[in-house]
């Protein structure tokens, strides 16, 4: 890992009060813009596929946008690939092959490293799934939200039940982690079904579980017809059940909405949380890079065929935002992903991955201990309980004043 001497100064205002030490891991997300549908609830850079999709033109635009990143990430280990979407299992076996061969002769990926493969349940999809394992993929999320045919209904979901289950034995027999996503919380949904959901899904003992209550997006066909939802009482007796069968069943939650078995926690959002880099390609996709003396955010555009058109000109036009983080942004940004953390971060980091002396927020690290929010804890930034259910607030906190 490069190293960079912490004594050197930059100029005032410029950026970090330090220069950043060392850098932190680095990590590739890739971006599959396409679904059969389009869930109502989803606001994700999803868009429905054509009959036949372009996938010699997209890898080829993801090989432009790769290329083009590259000059900033040289020598960098790559610790973990996340492909998502989209429905990134819509690929063919041969384009995702040609996908992990591209991202290996170009990155400095690790031989161990975590290369996790979004995927939703259907026999077509399930069908590749081994092939999938062959080219490298050696992680499997499935979408999977719900085991009742009518909450999978009410959700927009293009599978069923029995696909569900098939799917997640394909996957389990291809690769040996898995993790299962399931909302809770769903139009018309009982606390009893929201528990029976959580136990079909313990009882497949993947290694991770992704549980997350539905929220009604902006922009998204739910937003615009909202469905009836569980109230607030039966929405929080869900949650408290879901904590409380994870752990008595031996999974951690080690997230808001993840949970883990035999250490199974996922690299890859564990790098995001602790506010490590990535790099983002692929049509809408986000990345975040740290240098000596700067970290920069990035998106892509967002169409899918003007992503394409303009990552091969190679001239930076597919790129709807390249930007430096200011200073003052930085706390906030560091406190909004690792207070997601139930262990948070040993305190290091905060200067480490910032380049700000963790002197700039001690006032307001006192003030959340004294309301018994943060931890008293030397060592590590993390949260107490009660921290974590006013966690919004807790992260708000560390906002920059409006006239810094």
């Amino acid at each position: 890992m490069t190293v960079f001497s912490p004594e050197v100064r930059i100029r005032p205002g410029s950026g970090p009060a330090t220069l950043l030490p060392s850098l932190p891991p680095l990590s590739v997300y890739v971006h599959v813009p396409w679904c059969v549908r389009k869930c109502p609830y989803c606001d994700f850079n999803s868009h429905e596929a054509p009959a036949e999709l372009p996938e010699n033109e997209y890898l080829d635009a993801l090989q432009a946008d790769l290329e083009q990143t590259l000059p900033l990430v040289w020598g960098r280990q790559v610790i973990s690939v996340f492909i998502g979407g989209g429905t990134p299992s819509l690929l063919s076996a041969q384009a995702l092959d040609r996908m992990l061969a591209l991202l290996r002769s170009h990155l400095n990926l690790l031989p161990d490293a975590e290369i996790t493969l979004e995927a939703n349940p259907g026999a077509s999809e399930a069908s590749r799934f081994m092939d999938f394992a062959h080219s490298g993929v050696n992680r499997i999320s499935l979408g999977i939200q719900s085991f009742n045919d009518e909450a999978l209904k009410a959700l927009g979901r293009i599978h069923d039940s029995q696909q569900a289950r098939q799917a997640i034995e394909a996957a389990m027999k291809a690769v040996d982690r898995v993790n299962l996503d399931v909302m809770y919380a769903l139009p018309g949904q009982t606390p009893a079904q929201s528990e029976q959901d959580i136990l079909q899904a313990m009882s497949y003992e993947t290694e991770h579980l992704s549980l997350y209550h539905l929220t009604l997006e902006p922009n998204t066909v739910f937003a615009k017809y909202p469905p009836v939802l569980p109230n607030d009482d039966d929405s929080a007796a869900m949650q408290d059940r879901l904590i409380e069968l994870t752990a008595s069943r031996g999974w951690n939650q080690y997230e808001i909405s993840a949970y883990s078995k035999r250490g199974g926690h996922s690299r890859h959002n564990l790098n995001y949380w602790e506010f490590g880099d990535y790099i983002g390609i692929g049509p809408g996709a986000h990345g975040k890079l740290s240098f000596h003396d700067r970290i920069i955010r990035t998106a892509t555009t967002r169409s899918p065929a003007q992503w394409m058109q303009n990552a091969i000109k190679r001239d930076g036009s597919h790129y709807a935002h390249n930007a430096r983080v200011t200073p003052k942004d930085l706390p906030f940004e560091f406190m909004l992903n690792v207070l997601r953390l139930k262990e948070g971060v040993p305190a290091q980091y905060f200067q480490e991955r910032t380049g700000v002396p963790l002197a700039n927020i001690l006032p307001v690290i006192k003030r959340n201990i004294e309301k018994g929010l943060l931890a008293s804890d030397p060592v590590r930034i993390r949260t107490t309980d009660l921290g974590w259910r006013f966690l919004n607030d807790l992260q708000e906190a560390f906002l920059p004043d409006e006239g810094s």
